[in-house]
């Protein structure tokens, strides 16, 4: 079984920062072998990709947060982050990692990010 928590959101102005992380568990599991990602869920609309990592280290943006987030990972602590700069109030969304093995996806349970105007 794999665990994902979410940690890192919360109330920021329009044009602030945050980072999210995202703190992995679960037996032989391993962030660099796997693709992770990052999507977001704003009240009323689906979830959609926000960013994404494959074990080869390649990254892929939704092209409403090109060049103002960044995803990385830790292999060592076996965690991902998010690092948004630039925040929007149409940023304002319940974000969750997203680890998508060979076998199924597992999701973490969500973290709040609100961007006030």
């Amino acid at each position: 079984q794999v665990q994902l928590v979410e940690s890192g959101g919360g109330l920021v102005q329009a044009g602030g920062s945050l980072r999210l992380s995202c703190a992995t568990s679960g037996v032989m599991f391993s962030v660099r072998s796997n693709v992770m990602g990052w999507f977001r869920q704003a009240p009323g609309k689906q979830r959609e990709l926000v960013a994404r990592v494959t074990s080869g280290g390649t990254t892929n943006y939704a092209d409403s947060v090109k060049g103002r987030f960044t995803i990385s990972r830790d292999n060592a602590k076996n965690t991902v982050y998010l690092q948004m700069n630039s925040l929007k109030p149409e940023d304002t969304a319940v974000y969750y990692c997203n680890a998508d093995t060979m076998f199924r996806a597992y999701w973490g349970q969500g973290t709040q990010v609100t961007v006030s105007s």
